[in-house]
């Protein structure tokens, strides 16, 4: 077990000696002035003798020390809140090198007290983090939120959840937010992010229904704006993977929701909204009305967003008890409990929370179905008062067309139908594909589940297959549709390719060279390659579920209008012929065809509308 760190500075502590400071340099700077008034520029000479005092330098070095975070552009450092809340914190900002010091040793009570502090390194930084403010256009009132969540690019990422943990709050930021990211600090995070995380303290936490104690550490990493701070323990976060099994991942995310909040409530940073994400975050709002009721944390409002209903934390009830240490009363038919044994974290979470989001409007609607409920239905009903739908976003900084590095050729609206071409080349030369510009293809990039349609796919892929047409898929899953990919490619050797794997680069591409896009899914809460293939001019050929049914628009031959090709039940046959529509207007009506491809990418599908809608739902918990 890990020494406890109890040396904690207030800014209460620091206030006398600064103002002391300040007093002595306004007195230096005034006799310097009286002495060059007459000689020079009464304004510019007195900036002039500020500058030229070490004191004053000192001064400013003091003044600036704290709200440096790290050696990140000046994008990266956070609004002034974020100065607020490391000056609450009280822990100087150090490189990747001395925060490991730092984990040896505290930091020293009075590092304002020092005389020598380096000022030609600290003073230009403090005014970068002054020219960032102005960055932030939005004219609603401010408000903190922290983000508790199991994943976030680029620290590590399974699925859409880590695209949105990391887009969301960066646009946040933009919207007048002050915004923290609490993420389990996994070894599996690359050392590139890992050596620039700076140390910021620890704490012992009790947490099993025994009184077992567990070391806290806190790291922190700032970037664009948003602080991430991840949570220290190597006897839970050690693994290489995120996710194993529930028998692992329920006391590691039972140790993570309650020791986010006790991060919070040890940095003294107390924020208006707390928004936490799926199961591995939802016993979040279950420790703050209980185990939490009496800190000051007990002010900030919850927010719990499903993004896969499908995933609930489930195991026996004794098991959650123990490790989660939460009181008997709230593992009840109308919290915790489900059936006659088990606790479901989610659940728990949708009642505790107060409001419940999803990440599209139609799949709000569909999971108080029993079809797409997930046994949950009834529990989702009951709560409707409080559950919102608000579809998600691509980060355009990522997924443009016109600056993606990892094209054979990039393009915008008006080079679109030529550059497409040549992406469309490259790929099929590439993938080992017959080289035909005429061939129409077709990418299916997604995990290899049930969930994502693909016993349709198998259903009706050699009747798809002909002269004219070429399939690329993208992806990892379940063996039984991974080897039936690889059957097809072996079976239709030149114009099937199946990628067995994930591949970033190749993603681009297919997106880019293909000329639509399958996504047949089961049920799709929200969806992102739908988007990002709009985006980059492919045609969705989607089924109207989910955000594929929010974001898609049916191709109407007769008004020429939509933005791709849908089918509504979940069936094989209405795939094929969705697919078939898609192929009769590309070849035989090529006008209409890129115009489509042009509305597509017309479209505005970037996190400044979904952010703006968060941004009002925090204010609505809030005023």
């Amino acid at each position: 077990m890990r020494k406890k760190d109890t040396r904690k500075v207030s800014s209460t502590q620091r206030a006398p000696a600064a103002k002391r400071r300040a007093k002595a340099v306004e007195q230096t700077a005034a006799e310097e002035l009286l002495e060059k008034i007459e000689a020079e520029e009464p304004k510019v000479k007195a900036v002039e003798a500020v500058k030229a005092e070490e004191p004053v330098q000192a001064e400013e070095a003091v003044k600036a020390v704290e709200p440096v975070q790290t050696e990140e552009p000046v994008q990266a450092e956070p609004p002034k809140a974020k100065a607020v809340r490391a000056a609450k914190t009280t822990k100087t900002a150090k490189t990747a090198k001395t925060a490991k010091a730092a984990k040896k040793a505290p930091a020293k009570a009075e590092p304002v007290e020092e005389p020598k502090v380096e000022e030609p390194k600290v003073e230009p930084q403090a005014e970068a983090v002054e020219d960032a403010a102005p960055e932030i256009v939005c004219t609603t009132p401010r408000r903190s939120v922290a983000f508790i969540g199991s994943e976030c690019y680029p620290f590590v990422k399974t699925g859409g959840l880590g695209d949105v943990m990391y887009a969301l709050p960066k646009e946040l930021v933009k919207q007048n937010c002050d915004v923290m990211v609490i993420l389990p600090g996994y070894k599996c995070i690359r050392w590139e992010y890992q050596e620039k995380m700076v140390y910021r303290g620890a704490f012992e936490m009790d947490l099993c229904a025994d009184g077992r104690s567990f070391y806290v550490g806190i790291m922190e990493y700032v970037w664009d704006g948003v602080v991430y701070d991840f949570i220290d323990n190597e006897e839970f976060f050690s693994n290489g993977n995120p996710y194993t099994n529930l028998v692992d991942d329920i006391p590691k995310y039972c140790y993570f929701a309650k020791a986010a909040l006790a991060a919070l409530n040890y940095m003294d940073w107390i924020p208006d909204i707390i928004h936490c994400h799926d199961w591995q975050a939802a016993l979040v709002p279950v420790y703050l009305r209980t185990q939490f009721a009496n800190t000051k944390l007990t002010t900030a409002k919850t927010i719990l967003t499903i993004h896969n209903l499908r995933f609930q934390g489930v195991y026996d009830i004794p098991t959650v008890r123990y490790w989660s240490g939460l009181p008997d009363y709230v593992f009840n038919k109308d919290a915790l409990k489900v059936g006659y044994r088990d606790a479901n974290m989610l659940k728990g979470g949708l009642t505790y929370s107060n409001v419940i989001t999803t990440v599209s409007q139609t799949y709000a609607g569909e999971i108080q179905s029993a079809y797409y409920g997930e046994a949950l239905d009834a529990h989702l009903r009951y709560h409707s008062g409080k559950l919102r739908g608000i579809v998600n976003g691509i980060d355009y900084d990522i997924w443009n067309p016109a600056t993606d590095g990892r094209l054979y050729a990039n393009y915008d609206i008006a080079s679109v139908l030529e550059q497409k071409k040549e992406n469309k080349r490259q790929l099929q030369e590439e993938l080992g594909l017959v080289q035909d510009g005429h061939k129409f293809v077709i990418g299916l990039i997604s995990r290899l589940t049930d969930q994502k349609g693909l016993d349709l796919v198998n259903a009706i892929l050699p009747q798809v297959m002909d002269e004219h047409t070429q399939v690329v898929v993208l992806g990892t899953g379940d063996r039984v549709y991974e080897d039936s990919f690889r059957y097809y490619e072996y079976a239709y050797g030149g114009n099937v390719c199946s990628n067995i794997m994930y591949d970033e680069t190749r993603a681009h591409r297919i997106y880019a060279g293909a000329d639509a896009l399958l996504v047949p899914s089961q049920f799709e809460p929200c969806g992102l390659t739908q988007l990002i293939a709009m985006h980059y001019g492919t045609v969705p050929i989607v089924r109207e579920t989910g955000g594929l049914k929010d974001t898609v628009e049916p191709y109407n031959m007769y008004a020429h209008t939509g933005n791709g090709f849908t089918f509504d039940r979940y069936d094989a046959g209405l795939l094929l012929d969705a697919i078939n529509r898609a192929k009769t207007i590309y070849f035989n009506d090529r006008a209409c065809w890129d115009e489509m491809v042009r509305r597509d990418m017309e479209k505005n599908l970037s996190w400044e509308n979904s952010a703006k809608q968060y941004k009002d739902l925090y204010l609505e918990l809030t005023w």
